[in-house]
């Protein structure tokens, strides 16, 4: 049976936002201390940044990330299905997935999924998981995509109240016959069990998520995660 996935809006670089979100999908590891995969594919590796996530966790897990450039290491299976969690980057999400195919990645995540290993991530690494997503990935115009990983059926929009343009492209797109989906606010997690929504949750007051459906949208109201 397939395991979990966290599914998040967008983050906050605050402390006092982004642990509770962070605390929340390591939690759901069993582990003590959690061994996490960062994969910054989405941000083409960029070291700055990779660095920041890796130092955010390290206090509570044992991080290591996933360069795929100038190529990935050549125990790449095994070192993903050696994780309790991944860790996927917001970014351009049809880059990561065009390099993750190229070199078998997207499949590597379906068995480690399916083996247990939590899969997580925040905006590109919210609707990669997806069958469709609302990205910028292809220029400053958002965009219909519909060649998601498939793990979880449907369509999803992050940044729902981050980025003024997201809820009525959105909508206008499932209006006009994109897959019907979910969508998230930042500081918004959607936890899936199998492809099965279990719960929402949020580190931040008023932030939600919703169904969308082309009748419209459905608020899901989240249980709030304390700081």
């Amino acid at each position: 049976m397939a395991g979990t996935i966290v599914a998040m809006g967008g983050i906050s670089w605050e402390d006092e936002e982004r642990r509770p979100l962070e605390d929340y999908w390591l939690g759901l590891t069993s582990a003590e201390r959690p061994r996490v995969l960062v994969v910054p594919t989405a941000i083409a590796d960029a070291a700055e940044p990779t660095l920041n996530l890796v130092t955010q966790l390290h206090d509570r897990a044992v991080v290591s990330h996933l360069p795929f450039f100038p190529w990935p290491p050549s125990d790449l299976r095994q070192l993903a299905l050696g994780q309790d969690a991944i860790y996927v980057s917001g970014g351009n999400t049809a880059n990561a997935l065009a390099i993750w195919r190229v070199h078998g990645f997207d499949t590597i995540l379906r068995e480690a999924w399916e083996a247990g290993v939590v899969l997580a991530g925040w905006s590109a690494g919210m609707i990669c998981w997806f069958e469709a997503g609302v990205t910028d990935s292809f220029g400053p115009q958002l965009e219909g995509m519909r060649d998601g990983l498939g793990f979880l059926p449907g369509s999803a929009c992050p940044h729902y109240d981050g980025e003024g343009e997201r809820r009525p492209v959105y909508t206008r797109l499932v209006r006009d016959g994109f897959s019907p989906g979910l969508a998230a606010d930042d500081c918004v997690a959607l936890r899936f069990d199998g492809t099965a929504l279990a719960e929402v949750v949020s580190s931040r007051d008023g932030s939600r998520a919703y169904r969308v459906t082309p009748d419209g949208e459905e608020p899901l109201e989240p249980r709030l995660l304390s700081a």
